[in-house]
């Protein structure tokens, strides 16, 4: 597709977003896991915000540290929001301690307070990527999604976002900015 008709698609697809109600695809439920710093992360603390999940790994080799630098540009484009929040889920709890999550939050220089890399068990894990997210599984196999979900502030998935397309994470910051807008 032409780079001119692709904008004016993307632009048209914005326009309309704005009218049309966002979809719903699911709530997801109250846990407790442990972040990077060691404390208990409780998903409370998301309550009233708005944030964008993912699934990774500290030792993949293929598309999560892409993800991750993703999630630090999107860290970046919301930096004036400070109620939406980044939360990445490891698929790989055995391996992923807070301290291994500490080092690579901080390669990826995820800002304390607003991007929060958990672990915890295998079996919470796997509830919320399996049953709340519908992304996968957490089963030993390090199988799981690149897409990003967008969670508005009552805690209901509004959007899945492709990591391998540079369209899909524009549209992830327009989504955002317009959850951010309604009350």
């Amino acid at each position: 597709m032409k780079p001119l008709l692709a904008a004016v698609l993307l632009l048209a697809l914005a326009g309309c977003a704005r009218h049309e109600a966002m979809p719903v695809y699911g709530r997801v439920p109250a846990f407790v896991l442990t972040s990077q710093t060691g404390a208990a992360f409780d998903s409370k603390s998301l309550d009233g915000k708005i944030w964008v999940a993912d699934f990774f790994f500290t030792t993949c080799m293929g598309p999560c540290p892409r993800m991750s630098a993703q999630m630090h540009w999107v860290q970046k484009q919301i930096a004036d929001l400070p109620d939406v929040k980044l939360v990445s889920f490891t698929v790989d709890p055995q391996h992923d301690t807070p301290p291994v999550l500490a080092a690579y939050a901080q390669r990826f220089r995820a800002e304390p307070g607003r991007w929060a890399l958990l672990t915890g068990s295998t079996a919470t894990l796997d509830a919320l990527d399996r049953n709340a997210f519908k992304m996968g599984n957490v089963d030993g196999s390090f199988a799981h999604s690149t897409l990003f979900a967008l969670v508005d502030r009552r805690g209901f998935i509004r959007g899945y976002y492709h990591t391998e397309e540079g369209e899909s994470l524009d549209a992830l910051i327009a989504a955002i900015r317009r959850l951010g807008r309604e009350q």
